[in-house]
């Protein structure tokens, strides 16, 4: 069984914590030379050696293959990470260099991948952020022939967003039937977010006060119903940085790399693993095994749900690293971010 802090010698507690800092610095195990000469403890590499032995005993260090130094364990990490680190906050160019990202002009989901990009290249991890997907307020709609039987049906939103889907034209369509659908929808989607126009529209057909001919109609239905109903309610995750995974560590260990490169392809997983940290009160911290979906790759997850003003829980920002990540600078970070992007969603 793994000791607790208390449980701990204030010799070993001090041991383990230069040995938890040195690892998380260098990547590599530490020797109690190291430890002798860094400390300023005025103990000896052999007591030193005594301890980190000890440590290890109880589970918390480990001797990688035949080499002389430790490292922490999963069970050591996660005891230092609850009860011995101490949080840097951010520094004022780091808050500014997040809050400008999330400051851009633009539509929301640039500014949110801007700030993820952002949180990624201050914390050398890959930056992820999971999101509800809004529902844009519409401008306009347009439909482009493509053929006698094709059209892209185009969506531009007040935020300058655009979606395109190619659509099939009913039988018997005319270039006059095909401009007056485009005008209706614009017509009725201006101002609105899509759910909004789709009601409206179809009391208007329902009521026969849209004066509109069969094949128009029907151009009319397929226009809207390319755009699924659910997709104000998917979320959306957005992940940024990955080759901040490839340090020069970590390029030991091709294999690692490799297997976590694609897990972060299954996005449904980590949006998962994401949306299960909503409830949370402040950063959850998953190391390692601690969540099956990272077992093999050795990472670690911080995630933290995004509250606006109100409380309400409107998205989840994170990082994902190697387990040896700077939890101590990386966790108030994770915190500002998620911070900075409650305003932005508020």
């Amino acid at each position: 069984m793994t000791p607790s802090i208390p449980e701990l010698t204030d010799r070993a507690r001090d041991v383990f914590r230069l040995v938890v800092e040195a690892y998380i610095e260098t990547g590599t195990p530490v020797g109690s030379k190291t430890i002798a000469l860094a400390s300023g403890l005025n103990l000896s590499p052999a007591s030193i050696r005594g301890v980190m032995q000890d440590l290890e005993n109880a589970g918390l260090l480990a001797a990688p293959h035949t080499s002389a130094g430790r490292m922490p364990t999963q069970s050591g990490l996660r005891l230092f990470v609850d009860g011995m680190m101490h949080a840097v906050a951010p520094t004022s160019e780091e808050r500014r260099a997040i809050e400008a990202r999330a400051s851009n002009a633009g539509p929301v989901e640039e500014a949110i991948a801007a700030t993820t990009a952002a949180l990624s290249g201050l914390s050398a991890c890959a930056g992820l952020v999971l999101v509800p997907k809004r529902e844009a307020v519409l401008r306009q709609f347009g439909f482009v022939p493509l053929g006698p039987d094709r059209a892209l049906a185009v969506l531009v939103g007040e935020d300058g967003s655009v979606e395109n889907r190619v659509i099939e034209l009913p039988a018997g369509m005319t270039p006059g039937g095909v401009e007056a659908a485009a005008n209706y929808l614009s017509a009725a989607l201006a101002g609105r977010t899509l759910s909004e126009a789709r009601r409206r529209i179809a009391a208007e057909i329902g009521e026969e006060r849209a004066r509109l001919d069969r094949a128009t109609r029907a151009l009319v239905d397929r226009g809207l119903a390319v755009w699924s109903e659910d997709g104000g309610h998917r979320p959306v995750l957005i992940v940024r940085g990955q080759a901040n995974l490839i340090d020069p560590a970590a390029a030991a260990d091709l294999d690692r790399v490799r297997g976590l490169l694609d897990e972060l392809e299954g996005k449904e997983e980590i949006a998962r693993l994401l949306d299960g940290a909503r409830e949370a009160e402040s950063a959850r911290i998953f190391i390692g095994s601690e969540n099956k979906l990272f077992a093999l790759s050795g990472s670690s997850v911080i995630a933290q749900p995004v509250r606006a003003l109100d409380g309400q829980v409107v998205g989840v920002v994170g990082v994902i690293g190697p387990t040896r990540l700077n939890y101590a600078r990386v966790v108030p970070m994770v915190d500002f971010t998620a911070a900075t992007l409650a305003r932005l969603l508020s």
